[in-house]
């Protein structure tokens, strides 16, 4: 698939259907601390999703022998992305990354954040912190005229003045009528000035996830949480961007 450039009408869409995500998000926000588990976590997201009109985006998603059973994503500490809610208490220091996803009249919004549980350390408060403030870099570059590497390069080069090493083997993307579209948005490896243009009307989800270890990453039995290799924490946050002529439009905020 190329890359595809959306209609007034399909970023209004786009819109809403990122609004949505933006409710379903501050719903499970809000529910976040200890005492908690993940599968009540996904349960409020997706009834919000749902009682919005709108369609969860992961559950089901993958290899039909395999389909991602839930309409979040649920990692925590160590584990990157792609962790499946279920019984595991949230504990008092924990960090929680929460992937969210809605489709509205078949476009999609997706968007990820991650939170403390509790009291937690100031070293998890600063990856937080920090991969928080890499997304904003990487959309402030988001501009027409612009390329992915400019995009990828604000990331990077922020993350890593900071300290962190960012995950390389899973990216960004291109978002529409599909989850994961063209083009690949990395965070890492990519030089200004290089890779795809960005036009009016392009749709990208901007992703980094930033680890205090090293950048290597493992796939848990599961078959879908994605770890550190190391066990050092991680934190991921995500924004769905609309590329308009009036700069980068994030419609993914709570």
């Amino acid at each position: 698939m190329g890359i595809t450039i959306k209609s007034s009408s399909e970023f209004d869409l786009m819109r809403e259907a990122g609004r949505i995500v933006g409710l379903a998000k501050l719903e499970v926000a809000n529910a976040i601390k200890p005492g908690v588990t993940t599968s009540a976590l996904d349960q409020i997201a997706e009834r919000v999703i749902r009682s919005e009109g709108a369609i969860p985006s992961f559950k089901g998603y993958g290899d039909p022998h395999n389909p991602f059973p839930a309409s979040i994503c649920a990692s925590i500490n160590d584990e990157i992305v792609h962790g499946i809610p279920g019984n595991r208490v949230l504990d008092d220091g924990d960090i929680i990354s929460v992937d969210c996803g809605a489709i509205w009249n078949g476009l999609h919004a997706d968007s990820a954040f991650t939170s403390g549980v509790g009291n937690i350390s100031k070293e998890a408060a600063e990856l937080i912190k920090v991969t928080s403030l890499s997304l904003e870099k990487g959309i402030e570059k988001a501009v027409i005229g612009n390329r992915i590497g400019d995009v990828c390069s604000a990331i990077q080069t922020y993350a890593e003045a900071q300290g962190y090493s960012l995950v390389r083997h899973y990216v960004g993307h291109g978002i529409g009528y599909s989850m994961h579209e063209d083009p690949q948005v990395p965070n890492w490896g990519m030089e200004p000035g290089l890779g795809p243009l960005l036009k009016e009307g392009m749709a990208i989800a901007i992703e980094p996830m930033l680890n205090i270890g090293n950048h290597r990453t493992k796939v848990l039995s599961d078959g879908w949480t994605v770890s550190t290799d190391d066990g050092e924490l991680s934190a991921h946050f995500e924004h769905t961007v609309l590329i308009t002529n009036e700069g980068p439009e994030v419609t993914t905020r709570c």
